[in-house]
This record gives C-alpha cells, structure tokens and sequence, in this order.
C-alpha cells in the first residue's frame, strides 16, 4: 500500500512536473503575446495555474518525504495503524463495515478506505481486536467494536 501511494504521487507529480515546464510556459508566452497583461484573463489565468501546480509540488514533495520516512517495521503487529483493515460492528444498528486505514492522499470511500486523520480514522487509531470505539460525528456519537483486524504486515510480503 505504501508502495502504490509512493507509485501515485510521482505519477502526479511527473504529470505536474511537465505542466509547469513545457505546457504553462507556452500558455503565459501565448498569452503575452496578446498585449495588455493587465487587462489580459488569458494571462492571469496561466499564472493562477502555475501558482496552484507549483503549490501541489511543493505538498507532494514534502508528502512523500514524509512516506519515505514511515517503518513499516515500526508499526504495531496487532493494533490498528497506516494499511489496517479493519472489520467494525455498528453496536447500535448490528451492521458490520469493513474500512482500510490510509492517508488522506488517496481515499477511496467506495472501496471503504477512510483517512487516518478522520474522526474514525483517529477513533480507531491504536485499537485491537475486541475494543469498543466511540466517535463522535457530526450526526451524533457512533460505538462500534473491532470484530477482525489485518495489519499492514499481515498484507505485506
């Protein structure tokens, strides 16, 4: 999994990459060639454009400095933490829901991915088989329980 978020933000930022320098020159040299930079939208909008994909450079670069950094050794073998899936009981309605703890980079909530920094995400930080979870979510508190837990070791090979 960290493999695939590491593979997705240089994807990304190759794409960025080649945007700021061959494909946002060309539209600020078109647009200057127009006159009148004050007045010129065409303009404003390619430096508008190089600002933001200069800004998601920067948040990529320093975002995968941050992956390079995570042990996966490090991480707890039987506690949820980075790449845990998770099977949950909803204590209240019976159901069962089934998520996988990830960074906010690459969520996926069809594919039940939630982020780590969610407030079931952080709710669930930490826990082990058995525990009760509480949340509190704008809709009011959720408990849940910890039926099933694959780390990332246990997916790992």
């Amino acid at each position: 999994m960290l493999e695939e978020i590491k593979a997705r933000l240089s994807e990304e930022l190759e794409r960025l990459g080649h945007e700021l320098n061959v494909v946002l020159p060309a539209a600020i040299r078109k647009a200057v060639e127009l006159g009148d930079l004050s007045e010129n939208a065409e303009y404003q909008s390619a430096l508008d454009r190089q600002r933001f994909v200069q800004a998601r450079i920067n948040q990529i670069t320093q975002r995968m400095g941050e992956l390079s950094r995570i042990a996966v050794q490090d991480l707890p073998v039987d506690r949820v933490g980075f790449g845990s899936r998770v099977r949950l009981k909803d204590l209240r309605s019976g159901e069962e829901v089934e998520y996988t703890i990830v960074t906010g980079d690459f969520i996926d909530l069809e594919a039940g991915q939630i982020s780590m920094a969610s407030p079931l995400g952080r709710a669930l930080l930490g826990r082990a088989v058995g525990d009760e979870v509480v949340v509190q979510l704008p809709a009011g508190e959720r408990r849940f329980v910890v039926l099933e837990l694959t780390t990332i070791h246990d997916t790992v090979s």
